[in-house]
């Protein structure tokens, strides 16, 4: 099922860590491409994209930051973006969540710890709607992720998407030189705006320790979604970054040191409570 490839980069070398070109299948029979950044630890974090991006970018930074604390990490590509199989669709959410789960479920099955999930924008809303689904990972990063899905439409489709949409059934979304990027079906249009995140939040177990990171500066999701988010998930913290914005272009360290401080305090506390139970155990 799986097709590893051994890679090497300067930057892996330099961390301890090797690279190798994983491809997994999802349930569609699609095949997701991603990178294990291998350090010797069976313990690793997943890393999920964007919107129309991929595992390259702001999800390397986070690779490199991780895996200098000695924890493995994977970055792939959620089907229909990057090098996976698959159509790109608008919506595509849950079908995301369930890639996720491909990974998650494939990671565990070659003996890896699963020790947290964190996804950027669009890949945020999917870790939300994953442990709303699922309960085998209790560790949740969301890094700018949107609450309110039926906003922001607007701003990427035009005033008029909805009488356009009803009358051509897709809309062409095009880039300043005139080139299609992509195109939105009705039926992808009307799955992100019927995607509840209130309701997904409300599901996420109080055993889930889960952390959100928004720029103060974000200028495509506004802040304010963020502390929706602080206010229906349970066992929640909240750090905002003064003057980021949406990809934390002028803050990448802070964003890095924020995620890492965070998955590394939910790492000693899961090690001080395994030994908790095996003292326990012993005495009984």
């Amino acid at each position: 099922m799986a097709q590893p490839q051994f890679a090497s980069s300067q930057v892996a070398s330099e961390l301890g860590a090797t690279e190798h070109r994983i491809v997994i299948t999802n349930k569609h029979g699609e095949k997701l491409v991603g990178i294990l950044h291998q350090t010797g630890s069976n313990k690793i974090v997943v890393l999920c994209h964007g919107f129309t991006a991929s595992k390259s970018g702001i999800i390397v930074d986070l690779a490199d930051a991780i895996t200098r604390q000695g924890i493995s990490i994977f970055r792939f590509d959620f089907s229909g973006n990057g090098e996976s199989e698959g159509e790109f669709q608008y919506g595509n959410y849950r079908k995301e969540a369930d890639d996720l789960h491909s990974v998650v479920s494939y990671l565990n099955q070659d003996k890896y710890d699963v020790t947290a999930i964190v996804g950027h924008s669009k890949g945020g809303d999917v870790v939300v709607l994953y442990a709303s689904m699922y309960d085998d990972v209790h560790t949740v990063v969301n890094l700018s992720g949107r609450f309110y899905l039926e906003k922001g439409i607007e701003e990427r489709l035009g005033k008029d998407f909805i009488d356009r949409i009803n009358k051509e059934g897709y809309i062409d979304v095009t880039g300043k030189s005139g080139k299609v990027l992509y195109w939105v079906t009705k039926d992808s249009l009307i799955e992100r705006i019927n995607i509840d995140m209130h309701a997904a939040s409300l599901c996420i177990s109080k055993e889930c320790s889960f952390f959100t990171v928004h720029g103060s500066s974000d200028e495509l999701i506004p802040v304010e979604d963020a502390y929706e988010f602080a206010k229906h998930i349970p066992n929640h913290k909240l750090r905002v970054i003064e003057g980021a914005n949406h990809c934390y272009t002028a803050h990448r360290k802070e964003l890095s040191s924020a995620v890492v401080d965070f998955i590394m305090s939910n790492k000693a506390a899961d090690t001080l409570l395994a030994k908790d139970e095996r003292v326990l155990i012993n005495c009984c």
